[in-house]
C-alpha cells in the first residue's frame, strides 16, 4: 500500500513540475523546497514528498543485540534470551503530504507524515531470518512559515503536532507511546538544524514507564552539505542529569561514490535504536544507500 502511495505521488508530482523532489540525480532541497514555505515551493495538496531519510542498508552491526528485551513493567519483559545475530539489514521509509494548504490566513499548512523503520535479521539461519523489529510512526503536524533573523541564522519554519509510534507486537514486546511536540527549523548557508522537544502522554497501560527517561524529551538533527556530500547529527536526550542523563546520536556521512550512486554511512550509539531495545544501549555501524536524505 505504502508503496504505492508513494509511486502515485511520484508521479503526481511529476505531472506538475519537471523535477519533482523524488528523483534519483542527487539535488539537496531547502527547509522551504522540502515544507513548501514560500510561493514559489507550493505545490498543492495531496502530493506525497519525502520525509525524513530513505534508505536500505544491508549490513549493519551492533556491539550488543538486545536478546533478552525488559521493561520496568513486568508484563511487558522477555522471559528467556532470543539468539540474534550481530548483523541485520536495515531500512527506512519515510513518506509526507499536505492535507490542508493556507490556514490560518494563509499561513499554515496541515502535514500527515509516516515513518516506517525495519530491522531483518537477514543473516540469523538458525532462527529463519526474521524481522526482528519494525517500527510504525504517524504523525500530523500543523507548520506554519517563518522568516526570523536569529542568533545568525535565519528561522523558516515553527510547527506543532501529535506523533505515535509503535511496534504493532503482542505481549511481551510490544511498545508504543504518544507525544505531543514543537518543532523548529533553522538555516544559516549550508547549515540546517532542526529542534523538536516533545511531551509524552500517559498511556492506561505503560508498556514502557521510563522511555523518555531513556530515549529522551527531545531531538535535534544537525545538518550540513558540502557539494556532493551531506553530514548529518541527529540525537536525542532525556534533559535529565545524574543516572537519568541518557539518550541517543546517529552520524550519517552520505557521499558520492559513481555517477548517481551513494552511500551513507550510519554511526549510532545510545539507547532506543528501535522501540524494543528503548532501555538497551548498544552501538552499531552500518553502510546504506540513501535514496532520499534530510534535504
Amino acid at each position: 500500500m505504502f508503496l504505492w502511495l508513494l509511486c502515485c505521488g511520484v508521479f503526481s508530482a511529476e505531472a506538475q513540475e519537471q523535477q519533482p523532489l523524488f528523483r534519483r540525480r542527487v539535488v539537496f532541497h531547502s527547509l522551504s523546497e522540502r515544507w513548501e514555505l514560500d510561493s514559489a515551493t507550493r505545490r498543492g495538496t495531496f502530493i506525497v514528498t519525502p520525509y525524513r531519510p530513505v534508505y536500505v542498508t544491508a549490513g549493519r552491526r551492533s556491539t550488543d543485540p538486545n536478546e533478552q528485551p525488559f521493561s520496568e513493567n513486568p508484563a511487558y519483559s522477555q522471559p528467556v534470551p532470543l539468539t540474534y545475530g550481530y548483523y541485520e539489514a536495515k531500512f527506512q521509509l519515510s513518506l509526507k503530504t499536505k492535507v490542508i494548504q493556507g490556514l490560518f490566513r494563509g499561513h499554515g499548512d496541515l502535514w500527515v507524515g509516516y515513518t516506517q523503520r525495519s530491522h531483518w535479521q537477514l543473516y540469523n539461519i538458525l532462527f529463519s531470518r526474521p524481522f526482528r523489529e519494525t517500527n510504525y510512526e504517524p504523525e500530523v503536524i500543523l507548520n506554519f512559515a517563518t522568516n526570523v533573523s536569529l542568533l545568525g541564522a535565519r528561522t523558516r519554519m515553527l510547527g506543532i503536532g501529535f506523533n505515535h509510534q509503535s511496534n504493532g507486537r503482542s505481549l511481551p514486546l510490544s511498545r508504543s507511546w504518544n507525544r505531543v511536540f514543537v518543532q523548529a527549523g533553522f538555516e544559516r548557508g549550508r547549515w540546517t538544524v532542526l529542534l523538536r522537544p516533545w511531551w509524552r502522554l500517559k498511556d492506561a497501560e505503560d508498556e514502557n514507564p521510563a522511555i523518555a527517561d531513556h530515549i529522551g524529551r527531545a531531538e535535534a538533527v544537525l545538518i550540513y552539505t558540502r557539494g556532493r556530500h551531506l553530514f548529518s547529527l541527529a540525537g536525542s536526550h532525556s534533559l535529565r542529569l545524574g543516572k537519568k542523563n541518557r539518550g541517543q546520536v546517529q552520524f550519517d556521512w552520505t557521499f558520492p561514490v559513481v555517477g548517481d550512486l551513494r552511500l551513507d554511512l550510519q554511526l549510532f550509539h545510545g539507547y532506543g535504536e528501535t522501540l524494543v531495545d528503548y532501555n538497551h544501549r548498544q552501538s552499531t555501524i552500518g553502510i546504506a544507500i540513501p535514496l532520499v536524505e534530510w534535504l
